[in-house]
């Protein structure tokens, strides 16, 4: 009976035949359950490290049969093949982890799902397809498959050549290019962000930072009340835990209460003035544009204002002083988005390009925001995700590592949200999936259901610590005996339907859906769109991602980052149940859908759909959807310019008379 099921599987008209690599035990049960049979990979290198010096010696005997093992390709002509009657699970390959000790507790955590599943039935039917092509393909990693294979595999789950959309640094400068797709500004979305090994970007980074500061220097003299000193809180006892580098005030020489240079607040005003003609257009005739290129020497002016931001110094104000300040941040607010989320101590985040889940090129401590602290010299650091407060730390950061050391051009810095929206005064993010079907016509479809990603420790801009700050999962569990607030789950982890009873409980239960999900569909959009030219298109291919967003006080959403290949490995019972329905509601999607159009999709709705593509036209079709004055989505244009398109102008040339 087995062998008349596989021969009518494996039969041109029904050929149902998948491959599975990763942990991905969700997708291998979903698929068998639909009557397809698995080709399995050979055993991956992991186990080859670990056999003793004997069996090392019998290694070179193995490949030279046609067993290598330490390849995690799919090959048809030729490779390992499982042996029958084994109780030994047949292994997938899954990429190297920095954590040695966390990667060991998931091997054995699959390799123990990976047995309960197995079966003698599976073990058979995966040898008798060995030598066949299958055509599904769910990979964790693209560049494992056999590149001669891969165009003979109907339905892949990776589109190659992703940099532009899921790297730090190709995200960057795939949204410079937004204004020529849509008329959305780039700040209303996105935290301003630079690639500091290009040097006319790091040039504008030192200047955004020193105007960033001239406009914190504005805010701070508001909030001064009298005659006392303005500037950040005093940080309290450390509770940082082992290895944590926490960012307390830098010692001054002068103390707190020492008069500042008495020109201090007038040369802010200057510049801030300066910046808001800029802005208005009034520097045309100007030969020297820039405020920051006028005579205010700035390396004084930056130390000045770090005493006032972060040093608690006092700061006399008078009162047209304090009147011009509200003027100029009044018409600043007009002209720049991301002024609500700057606060006033100039917080700057410093990331690795293309590295995820905060690592760096060699690990080392993050969120280390002063290098030349006593607990680790400068020359020794070499972080992952850093803040910083102090423009010479983010510039000598971006150069201090040592062997391997990455290109310039892999590190990125961004504004920090110094006034995000928190939950319990404890930091959060949203995990929000997607998935694109089609770059050529664009096709994408967005997950209703998302999770909250929540810090272990309470919010607060005097430590800049990763448990404070970062909210990836993989950085928080470090930290699990810490606990901000009762109130926010051991596991850190909330549902967005636990998020929106949160919001009707503040009584702001309309801001999920006329807010943050218009923003952040519309986010989504317009990164896809700069970033589809750079991308390889595959028909038949699809890709499940994983956007992060940050959320403001205005409920704003701001995009983060872009991930491919999001993990599925549940870390809570939110996440277990949300992972498993996206994997399930994914291949209703791409496969399901293909023979049943009208076949449930579960929480997926499309988000657009280009038509008319390659006819001269395209035009995209999206659902409608509220939109509030303060998010720009406009989810259905009328035409689209894209880059690489062969534009014609048509006509009949003028003689002269």
């Amino acid at each position: 009976a087995g062998r008349g099921r596989l021969s009518s599987l494996l039969s041109p008209q029904e050929k149902k035949i998948f491959t599975v690599q990763g942990p991905y035990p969700v997708i291998r049960r979903l698929l068998r359950a639909r009557g397809w049979v698995e080709r399995k990979l050979p055993r991956n290198d992991r186990q080859l490290k670990q056999q003793s010096g004997d069996q090392k010696k019998q290694q070179p005997q193995k490949r030279a049969s046609g067993g290598e093992q330490g390849e995690a390709v799919l090959n048809p002509r030729g490779g390992a093949q499982p042996s029958l009657g084994t109780t030994e699970p047949l292994l997938h390959p899954r990429p190297r982890r920095n954590n040695k000790r966390e990667g060991e507790d998931e091997n054995k955590k699959e390799d123990k799902e990976q047995c309960n599943e197995d079966s003698d039935i599976h073990d058979l039917m995966s040898f008798l397809v060995q030598d066949q092509v299958p055509n599904f393909l769910w990979t964790i990693r693209l560049s494992n498959i056999d590149q001669e294979l891969l165009p003979r595999i109907e339905v892949v789950n990776r589109y190659p050549r992703l940099h532009a959309l899921c790297t730090k640094e190709g995200l960057c400068q795939s949204l410079q290019n937004l204004p020529w797709f849509e008329q959305v500004d780039l700040n209303t979305f996105f935290p301003r962000c630079y690639r500091l090994g290009i040097m006319e970007e790091q040039e504008a980074f030192i200047e955004d930072f020193r105007l960033t500061a001239a406009r914190s220097l504005l805010k701070l003299a508001l909030e001064k009340v009298g005659d006392r000193p303005v500037g950040t809180e005093w940080p309290p006892k450390s509770d940082k835990a082992p290895g944590d580098h926490v960012s307390h005030p830098m010692p001054s020489t002068a103390g707190p209460h020492s008069p500042l240079y008495p020109q201090l607040m007038e040369e802010a005003l200057e510049v801030c003035e300066q910046h808001l003609g800029i802005l208005g257009h009034q520097d045309i005739d100007r030969s020297t544009p820039s405020p920051c290129r006028t005579c205010i020497y700035w390396d004084r002016f930056l130390q000045e204002y770090y005493r006032v931001a972060h040093e608690g110094a006092r700061l006399v104000l008078s009162e047209e002083q304090r009147e011009q300040c509200q003027y100029l941040l009044q018409r600043l607010e007009e002209q720049l988005p991301q002024l609500g989320i700057e606060g006033n101590l100039n917080v700057w985040i410093l990331k690795p390009s293309a590295k995820s889940r905060g690592r760096g090129k060699a690990g080392g401590s993050m969120g280390h925001t002063h290098p030349h602290g006593e607990e680790i010299p400068l020359p020794l650091c070499c972080p992952g995700i850093v803040c910083s407060t102090r423009l010479e730390e983010v510039l000598e950061l971006a150069q201090s590592c040592t062997s391997p050391s990455p290109r310039p051009c892999e590190w990125v810095v961004q504004k920090y949200v110094e006034r995000p929206l928190i939950i319990f005064n404890t930091k959060f993010d949203i995990r929000q999936w997607f998935v694109v079907t089609d770059w050529k016509p664009l096709t994408v479809w967005f997950y209703r259901d998302c999770y909250l990603r929540f810090c272990s420790r309470p919010f607060s801009l005097c430590h800049l610590e990763p448990a404070r700050h970062l909210c990836n999962v993989s950085i928080q569990k470090r930290y699990k005996t810490s606990q901000p607030d009762p109130r926010v789950p051991p596991d850190k982890i909330w549902s967005n339907k636990q998020f929106q009873a949160h919001l009707a409980r503040l009584g702001r239960a309309d801001a999920w859906h006329r807010v943050m999900v218009p923003g952040m569909k519309a986010a989504i959009l317009n990164a896809l769109r700069c970033a589809r030219d750079q991308v390889g298109s595959r028909k038949g291919s699809f890709e499940l991602f994983g956007a992060d967003f940050l959320i403001g006080e205005d409920f704003q959403p701001w995009l983060l980052e872009i991930n491919s290949c999001p993990t599925m490995s549940p870390s809570s019972a939110v996440t277990r149940q949300l992972c498993a329905n996206v994997q399930r509601d994914t291949l209703c999607l791409v496969l399901d859908r293909k023979d049943n159009p009208t076949c449930s999709i579960g929480a997926f709705e499309l988000l657009y759909r280009e038509v008319g593509w390659g006819l001269g036209t395209a035009t995209a079709q999206a659902p409608r959807a509220l939109t509030p004055s303060c998010v720009s989505l406009q989810p259905a244009v009328s035409s689209c310019l894209t880059v690489g398109l062969k534009l014609v102008v048509t006509g009949c040339s003028l003689k002269k008379p």
